[in-house]
C-alpha cells in the first residue's frame, strides 16, 4: 500500500482511480503540437521538422507536471520530456500512464521543487508550466520565469497557465467577492496573478518572447472534486524572431490537407 507523504498535498487527488485533472492536455499546447510540430500528420513534417527529425533529441520540460496530461502529449509529439513535480504520487502515475502508452523511454520524472531546478540557456525546445508559478511565492515565481525564458531554445515554445485574482479562492478583489464554489486544492495556490501580469512578463525585453496566444478567463472545472470556478491566465509564446509557418488556437481556417 502506498502511503501519502506529509509534504504531498496532492497525494489524494493523484491517488484516485479517476486521477485528478484527467488526461486532456492543455488546449493551447495540443493545438501547437498538432499544427506546428506534427504538421501534416506525420511526425516531423511541421515547420520544426528539422528538430523533430533529430529523433530523440528534442527536449521538453514540464514543470508542475502533476499526473502527466501535458507530459504525455509532448512525448507523443516526439519530445524527450523531463516531468518535474513535488508530488511523488503524481510522478508515479505519469510513469504508469507512460508505460501503458509505450512512451516510458521518452519520459524522465524528477521529484523536485521547481525553485531549485537548474536550467541552462537554450536547453529546452518546449517548456510547459501549468499552474505551478502560482503555487510558489511571487518573488520565487519571477525568478523561475526568468530561468524558463533563458532555457528556451531559439525554435522552442513556452506555455504557462496561472490562477488569477478573479479566482474565487483568491483573497483579493474581485475573486474574494465571488460566491462561486472554490477548488478543493485552492489552499496550494499562494500567488494569484493580477490582470495582464503574465502578459507583461512575456513582453518584457529580457524575456525575449513573442506571444502567439494569451487570454484571461473564468472557467468551470469538473476534472477533480466538486464542480468549482477558476480565474485563469493562459499564455503560449515562442522565442522572439521565431515564426512558425502557421498557428491558431483554435485555427479559424484549418489548413486543408490533400
Amino acid at each position: 500500500m502506498i502511503m501519502p507523504e506529509a509534504t504531498d498535498p496532492f497525494f489524494e487527488p493523484y491517488d484516485r482511480a479517476d486521477i485528478a485533472y484527467g488526461m486532456t492536455p492543455s488546449s493551447a499546447v495540443q493545438a501547437y503540437l498538432d499544427q506546428v510540430i506534427l504538421g501534416g500528420g506525420a511526425k516531423g513534417q511541421g515547420v520544426d521538422g528539422q528538430r523533430a527529425a533529430l529523433d530523440g533529441q528534442i527536449a521538453a520540460l514540464d514543470l508542475g507536471a502533476g499526473a502527466g496530461r501535458d507530459t504525455l502529449a509532448l512525448a507523443r509529439a516526439g519530445y524527450n520530456v523531463t516531468a518535474v513535480d513535488l508530488s511523488r504520487r503524481g510522478l508515479e502515475r505519469i510513469e504508469q500512464r507512460a508505460e501503458k502508452a509505450g512512451l516510458l523511454s521518452q519520459i524522465t520524472t524528477l521529484a523536485a521543487d521547481v525553485r531549485k531546478l537548474e536550467m541552462t540557456p537554450r536547453q529546452y525546445d518546449a517548456i510547459v508550466a501549468t499552474t505551478v508559478l502560482d503555487h510558489i511565492p511571487a518573488d520565487d515565481a519571477e525568478k523561475v520565469w526568468r530561468r524558463m525564458t533563458e532555457a528556451l531554445s531559439d525554435q522552442g515554445f513556452l506555455f504557462a497557465e496561472v490562477h488569477t485574482t478573479e479566482d474565487p479562492g483568491c483573497d483579493q478583489q474581485p475573486g474574494c467577492e465571488s460566491d462561486a464554489p472554490v477548488s478543493e486544492t485552492a489552499g496550494a495556490v499562494v500567488n494569484y496573478f493580477s490582470p495582464n501580469q503574465l502578459a507583461m512578463w512575456a513582453t518584457a525585453e529580457n524575456s525575449a518572447l513573442r506571444i502567439l496566444h494569451y487570454e484571461e478567463r473564468l472557467e468551470w472545472d469538473y476534472t477533480h472534486g466538486p464542480e468549482h470556478l477558476h480565474g485563469k491566465a493562459i499564455l503560449l509564446a515562442v522565442r522572439r524572431g521565431h515564426h512558425p509557418e502557421w498557428y491558431g488556437q483554435p485555427p479559424a481556417f484549418p489548413r486543408k490537407r490533400g
